[in-house]
């Protein structure tokens, strides 16, 4: 076997789909919350995300010169909306249920707390291997 074939995708593992009980607001008929089910982000997937949440700011006193930035709130919701394999949130009699037109509203609305909703976040993010930032600095600093 050649140094390249370990390369080949079928040699790829795939990281599995995990479940989370995104909020204690939606139980089951025993009051245990219920179970969300997450896949991994691929990082085309990403990409778009990240794309679909930038924006040019124009740099102060550079008349023609902008910088991009990424509105992390709307790429927050739409990571975790992309992430959610069930609850189906394309569902339009669930998104109707909640009086909204699409996934990343739904996904607010199914989660109300502010509080689990970052818990949420940070739960895919740390799914999808994302480190936070603090833990990057703190591992570089070590």
């Amino acid at each position: 076997m050649s140094d390249m074939t370990r390369f080949m995708k079928k040699y790829q593992i795939r990281q599995e789909d995990t479940t989370y009980p995104a909020t204690k607001s939606l139980v089951d008929e025993k009051g245990e919350p219920l179970l969300w089910e997450i896949k991994p982000i691929d990082t085309r997937t990403n990409d778009e995300l990240i794309d679909a949440c930038s924006y040019d700011v124009q740099i102060t006193g550079k008349p023609g010169m902008f910088r991009t930035k990424v509105d992390q709130i709307k790429y927050k919701a739409m990571l975790v909306a992309a992430s959610v394999t069930y609850p189906n949130l394309r569902d339009t009699e669930l998104q109707d249920s909640y009086g909204v037109v699409n996934e990343i509203d739904l996904v607010r609305e199914m989660i109300p707390s502010a509080g689990e909703f970052a818990q949420f976040v940070e739960f895919v993010n740390n799914f999808n291997g994302f480190t936070p930032m603090q833990e990057a600095v703190d591992e570089a600093k070590n």
